[in-house]
């Protein structure tokens, strides 16, 4: 789960000399401070999601988006709308990287039609550093996924949950991440933002072959009902198909037999334990329709955050 990136760190293309964020490519090596500043300010357009603000009014948000995605495009083109600023979304299949044209010279034509911030998701490592090194000054660039890196956003709106239902002080919590935590940038961005906010204990539950060599969990757990025991909050991740090999692919009914969130498991946990998961959701694969439909599931509710996070991201990186 380690990240790449190129020469210089992304420390020193993320921040300017004052500490102040330029670009948002992951959440490793984030000062605290900066990220509880991003959750408070995203705290505030939560609390009125219906607002309507003019502090991005004049600016252009361009999204590049590589892969498939419906929740976090559609998020980030509504938060910059809702802050004042025109959307430019390009379809990749018809952009003129099919004619060869590198990403670096996509993005230089682009701002130099005045495109202010570039919000990128795409499957090859690296990508979002390279652009950062190329984008000219106050033109930011927004990881909205890299390969199975990172997507820091996702990272912030899962906290921020955790916030709203189990307080500030996650030293006091217990968080289980279950299912493919290897193949996953959801899992990655998760472990970082919780450790950096300091969380109690965090667990990876998955089967042996879902878990990193390498592994930033406090505990490893296979087994799925001692791994949500007594837990505070339970984030349940989906199978990457898409990145890995279909043989390593186990059959679904025996997948949720052995490691799908049903009833009786979430029972194991806290009485007040919340149920989490980035989305899309196999139903009946990693989480039960009644967990997912049930009083603890928190998952449309992190759909709502991620409005709010995406418009503090951009209110930071272009309002400040």
């Amino acid at each position: 789960m380690g990240r790449v990136v190129g020469p210089g760190g992304s420390d020193a293309l993320q921040l300017d000399a004052a500490g102040t964020l330029r670009h948002l490519l992951t959440l490793d090596g984030l000062p605290r401070p900066l990220i509880e500043g991003l959750l408070l300010r995203a705290a505030a357009f939560a609390a009125a999601p219906a607002a309507r603000h003019a502090t991005l009014a004049g600016h252009t948000v361009a999204s590049l988006f590589f892969e498939p995605s419906t929740r976090t495009r559609a998020s980030f083109e509504l938060a910059a709308q809702r802050l004042g600023a025109a959307t430019l979304n390009l379809e990749a299949d018809r952009s003129s990287a099919v004619k060869g044209e590198t990403l670096e010279d996509t993005l230089l034509n682009l701002q130099s039609m005045g495109v202010d911030a570039f919000v990128v998701r795409h499957a090859e490592p690296g990508v979002h550093a390279r652009l950062a090194r190329v984008a000219r000054p106050g033109v930011a660039i927004v990881n909205a996924g890299e390969a199975n890196l990172s997507h820091p956003t996702q990272g912030l709106l899962d906290a921020l949950t955790i916030r709203a239902h189990q307080g500030e002080d996650f030293g006091r919590l217990t968080v289980a991440i279950c299912g493919d935590i290897l193949h996953s940038r959801v899992a990655a961005s998760a472990a970082t933002i919780l450790t950096t906010l300091g969380v109690g204990e965090l667990r990876f539950v998955a089967p042996p072959e879902f878990l990193p060599p390498a592994a930033h969990a406090h505990r490893n757990f296979n087994d799925v009902d001692a791994g949500v025991a007594d837990c505070d909050v339970i984030m349940m991740l989906r199978i990457q198909r898409e990145r890995i090999g279909s043989a390593k692919v186990p059959d679904d009914a025996e997948y949720h037999r052995r490691y799908g969130l049903t009833a009786a498991r979430l029972a194991r946990a806290k009485p007040n334990c919340i149920v989490m998961h980035p989305g899309p959701v196999n139903r009946g694969v990693e989480l039960a329709s009644e967990v997912m439909d049930g009083p603890r599931s928190v998952i449309l509710e992190q759909v709502a955050n991620g409005v709010a996070v995406r418009m503090a991201v951009l209110d930071a990186l272009l309002a400040s």
